[in-house]
């Protein structure tokens, strides 16, 4: 199926749900969306990016309680983006609809799986975009693209009306390229009122995470230290191994430290073993959800999605499940033992640049096994996390992620509009040194 090009391909279908009539200005007046193809619309199947699920799935007969409170909250659905198939891949190449195309850097991947919101945000066809983040699909994208994306709480926005991929871990997520309008969509998602700033309390920078990335550290916290020193001053700054602490607190992890996670060159053990436990319960998840389906109708799967769904998903066992989710309680409790109510952890969002278009399947499933020591974190905590552009580095976008404990999604995001103009504006000042 052809996509517009002028579109970016990012749309799958165009439509328009206008916002509910209202006496008074409501927040996301004026602001147009789109939605993943993940999300119930009424009238609309939903595509879950793979054309035989298309065809053996009924038209929605309601539509998500997300997309209905942005509709409520004053903003316009323009339409329904391409997504990667099943949702089970973070690159955003989609063989069936095309990958939609990277406004930032149009020879490499999108990101995934919520490619089109992200690209349908990035190159301005709309003001922000609903995507979803289960292992790493809001924040991989906004970072290949060169945006800023929210990962919230997990459990803290109704998922209801979106195809499930991981109950654990599932998360309604958001794009867009201005912190006001991040934060105003977030507040109509999360139903918070708008409240004053909170000043953090730390901001811990994880030095053994920086040291992971292809990027050199002080490109990626250098910005953000020096904003954080003009703004709050630099005492709030600490640094942390957070590989050993994760080690300590999370003894559960035991299980799935091997030997191949301690004696890969450039790891982290402890969050590689928590990347093997969240893909584990993931793989799991996924079976249980749409493993049926895909028996049965056995679908025509891309390159990578088709060996992580019949190789490892559907072959996944209960074994070690139960491990899964006591690494899940305890690293819930270490993290907010290490961040206390107002702390925020840095890490970067990814291990480097967006990969190239086509690129070889066995190195880009490597990729994403270590990208996933980072992504992780969140994933396993259900603490939230943004991803916040930082310019570009050898021409290609890099960008910087902020954590908060559970719950503590709108004083992240009220974080992130204070610090993003201050950070943009290091951002410059280090891109002309040429970093």
């Amino acid at each position: 199926m052809a996509r517009e090009q002028s579109d970016h391909g990012a749309f799958m279908e165009k439509l328009l749900l206008q916002p509910s009539p209202s006496l008074h200005q409501l927040p996301l007046h004026s602001l147009t969306f789109a939605v993943k193809d993940i999300y119930d619309v009424e009238g609309y199947v939903t595509g879950f990016g793979n054309p035989e699920w298309a065809k053996t799935h009924p038209a929605a007969t309601s539509t998500a309680p997300a997309v209905l409170a942005l509709l409520r909250g004053g903003a316009t659905c323009v339409g329904k983006t391409v997504m990667d198939e099943m949702a089970y891949c973070m690159y955003g190449e989609n063989k069936h609809y095309g990958t939609p195309r990277n406004p930032c850097v149009p020879d490499r991947v999108p990101g995934g799986s919520s490619s089109g919101s992200a690209v349908a945000v990035g190159a301005k066809l709309v003001d922000f975009a609903l995507g979803t983040d289960t292992g790493a699909s809001v924040r991989v994208p906004a970072s290949y693209c060169g945006i800023l994306g929210f990962r919230p709480s997990h459990d803290v926005i109704s998922t209801a009306g979106v195809i499930p991929m991981s109950q654990s871990f599932d998360t309604v997520g958001w794009f867009a390229r201005d912190p006001v309008i991040l934060n105003r969509a977030g507040r109509v998602l999360l139903q918070l009122p708008y409240v004053d700033p909170v000043k953090p309390s730390q901001i811990i920078i994880a030095e053994d995470c920086f040291q992971l990335s292809t990027i050199p550290s002080d490109r990626l916290a250098e910005p953000l230290f020096k904003s954080v020193n003009k703004l709050f001053g630099g005492d709030l700054v600490k640094h942390a191994i957070l590989g050993d602490y994760v080690k300590e607190k999370v003894p559960s992890l035991k299980q799935f430290m091997t030997k191949e996670n301690a004696d890969q060159e450039y790891n982290i053990p402890s969050l590689a073993a928590l990347s093997s436990a969240m893909r584990l319960l993931q793989r799991y998840e996924f079976k249980n959800n749409h493993g049926e389906w895909v028996s049965t109708v056995k679908p025509d799967l891309g390159p990578g999605i088709s060996e992580r769904i019949w190789d490892q998903a559907l072959r996944t066992t209960d074994e070690n499940v139960d491990v899964c989710h006591s690494a899940k309680t305890e690293l819930h409790a270490a993290l907010n033992a290490l961040l206390g109510d107002f702390g925020v952890l840095a890490i970067p969002t990814v291990l480097g640049p967006p990969p190239k278009l086509q690129s070889d399947p066995t190195s880009l499933e490597a990729l994403l096994v270590k990208t996933f020591s980072l992504l992780s974190i969140a994933g396993v905590s259900g603490f939230c996390q943004v991803s916040i552009p930082l310019g570009l580095y050898d021409n290609l976008p890099v960008s910087i992620s902020l954590l908060a404990k559970h719950g503590s999604d709108g004083f992240l995001l009220n974080l992130v509009e204070i610090l993003y103009d201050t950070l943009q504006e290091e951002v410059g000042i280090v891109e002309k040194k040429g970093h």
